[in-house]
């Protein structure tokens, strides 16, 4: 009987703490369909993708009309008026070249996307675990109130019998002063949060948020080196730069390709009148259906412009692969300190735990004593205090530990 009792209250927890982690999510996702920052960035992402046809599309073609004020005389008559059409074509692979930098530029657009969501996120679940912090904060402080008043209760028994001093009332009204004092505070501070995560999600502050009764204990899943591997791959920082790199790649493609022959088709359509001339063949005569297909060449003479254009994008296609690395190294640092965090944080939750225990049990028998002798009050306002405080810190580092996996989540893009 006692198994099933222990595993309908298990199942009880379990089912808690996964409702608390689904609701968790949906406010990630409230807040990533309210954000108007990632909003405004996504439709940056959109715009970018535009650009890609219009750079991968042919130039207009040119169409010219002319009149002749003069007509210029030929044998088959005069030549009144002239059309021309006609097509520049650059040097086969530049629009794909042109067409890749914007994709590239475009991808580089959708990771900062990712980066402000990844950001958005982490903030919220930061948020979310210090206002589980403060609330239980708040709970704690109250039932240490109640036993406080237990204990002045107790502390009046003990004067009227004439067992305790008239100073230990005084002292544990400080103690319930300053803890009300405390308690209020807390109240104020989770009332500011609460306002704050609301303001991330972008709806009104009068929602209400829901906690689970003990934060969920996740750990990492995946080991140092797994990790370092997945910031060099998946952070979107990292990424934006890799994309902008490919860039400045493409681009000294293009830029290799603007320094080569331009080709121009065209055809011109000329209108001819009738001439007088008995000599002109009377089948030929006025025939102004003639065109003459043309066929151009842009030449790029002057080469320090385009040599200049190649090696600017090779020093700034340089220069953001350095960046890269360096951005790398500044995340892989702050992994270790988050890890360090989230060591001491598993540290943390043992020995307080712990702590928590040894001190309840160590009041229970100070107040025993107390009421037998009306000695050490003391002692038993002290453990009281440490009571409150090993309660405190043993949620406050559930709450940094769950942080840090926020943060080396972030971290690895996700």
């Amino acid at each position: 009987m006692m198994r099933v009792i222990i595993s309908i209250i298990f199942i009880s927890i379990l089912g808690n703490i996964i409702a608390a982690q689904n609701l968790l999510d949906q406010y990630l996702e409230i807040a990533a369909k309210n954000n108007p920052e990632l909003k405004a960035q996504y439709y940056e992402y959109l715009a970018a993708l535009e650009v890609v046809p219009q750079v991968g599309s042919l130039p207009d073609p040119q169409l010219a009309f002319g009149y002749f004020i003069q007509p210029v005389e030929t044998r088959l008559g005069p030549q009144q008026a002239r059309i021309s059409l006609s097509q520049m074509l650059p040097w086969l692979g530049t629009l794909n070249a042109k067409k890749e930098v914007e994709i590239q530029r475009a991808k580089a657009k959708y990771e900062e996307f990712e980066e402000t969501k990844s950001n958005l996120y982490f903030k919220l679940k930061s948020a979310y675990y210090n206002l589980y912090f403060l609330k239980k904060a708040i709970e704690i402080t109250d039932e240490n109130l109640q036993i406080l008043n237990s204990s002045k209760n107790l502390v009046l028994i003990k004067i009227k019998s004439g067992v305790a001093s008239a100073v230990d009332e005084l002292r544990i009204e400080m103690e319930i002063a300053a803890l009300k004092n405390q308690l209020e505070l807390l109240k104020d501070k989770f009332s500011v949060e609460t306002i704050k995560f609301n303001k991330l999600m972008y709806v009104e502050d009068t929602i209400s948020i829901q906690f689970p009764d003990t934060l969920w204990n996740s750990d990492l899943t995946s080991g140092r080196a797994e990790i370092m591997a997945k910031i060099r791959s998946n952070n979107h920082q990292v990424q934006k730069l890799e994309f902008l790199s490919a860039v400045f790649k493409n681009q000294e493609t293009v830029a290799k390709k603007s320094g080569m022959p331009g080709i121009s088709i065209g055809i011109d359509y000329i209108f001819i009148g009738k001439d007088d001339n008995p000599m002109v063949n009377s089948g030929q005569n006025g025939k102004d259906a003639i065109v003459f297909p043309m066929v151009g060449l842009s030449i790029p003479l002057f080469r320090n412009k385009y040599n200049a254009m190649i090696k600017e994008t090779q020093l700034k296609h340089q220069a953001m692969q350095d960046k890269k690395l360096a951005q790398i190294n500044m995340l892989e640092s702050l992994y270790e300190e988050a890890i360090q965090d989230y060591r001491d944080a598993q540290r943390r939750i043992i020995l307080y735990g712990r702590q928590l225990t040894l001190s309840d049990q160590a009041l229970k028998i100070l107040q025993s004593e107390y009421a037998t002798d009306g000695q050490k009050f003391e002692e038993l306002l002290r453990m009281e205090r440490s009571l409150l405080n090993y309660a405190l810190e043993l949620e406050k580092a559930r709450a940094d530990k769950q942080s840090t996996i926020a943060f080396t989540n972030y971290l690895i893009g996700n």
